[in-house]
């Protein structure tokens, strides 16, 4: 059985997601990819300067985890500047909030991404053990707190993007 998602936390959406260079004809413009939470990894590192076990806390992840995501953005972002290619962000495994979830029925708890319970919520999110719809979220929790999903799975994130990091969604990691 394969390993849950480890989810990468984040504490900003990026407010402009695409990058091009000038002087390129867009007949010969390539692009990279660039994750979510590779560019998180930038902003913790580079702009706010913590150091490598800081930046692996505040995105809950191990420390090997967050140097293999940076050293992937900065490899993406070199290969950009130095080949003249443009920069997409998007995509990436990533959540801003965590939500507990309980099932009133059988007392299930299980935590889902917020982002994530919005899209279940258009089909009536239910308990994985007994598929009760009777299910509220743990207004205590953390992350929660009520605010993300209103009590019964509303999220506000962006979910994962605009797929995983793949070009177009036709598959396959772009410029790696």
């Amino acid at each position: 059985m394969p390993r849950p998602i480890k989810w990468r936390r984040i504490e900003n959406i990026p407010e402009h997601r695409y990058f091009i260079p000038v002087n390129v004809h867009e007949d010969e413009l390539e692009e990279n990819i660039l994750k979510i939470e590779e560019l998180e990894a930038i902003r913790l590192k580079d702009l706010e300067g913590l150091d490598q076990e800081s930046c692996a806390k505040r995105m809950e992840i191990s420390r090997q985890t967050f140097q293999r995501i940076y050293n992937m953005a900065k490899e993406k972002v070199a290969d950009s500047l130095i080949n003249g290619k443009s920069i997409r962000i998007r995509g990436g495994r990533y959540t801003q909030r965590i939500c507990k979830l309980e099932c009133k029925e059988c007392g299930h708890i299980w935590e889902k991404r917020v982002e994530d319970i919005e899209e279940i919520i258009k089909e009536n999110l239910s308990c994985p053990e007994c598929n009760s719809k009777n299910v509220t979220c743990d207004k205590e929790s953390k992350d929660c707190r009520g605010r993300g999903c209103g009590g019964r799975g509303r999220g506000m994130g962006p979910g994962l993007g605009m797929g995983l990091g793949r070009h177009n969604g036709r598959g396959g990691n772009q410029n790696r």
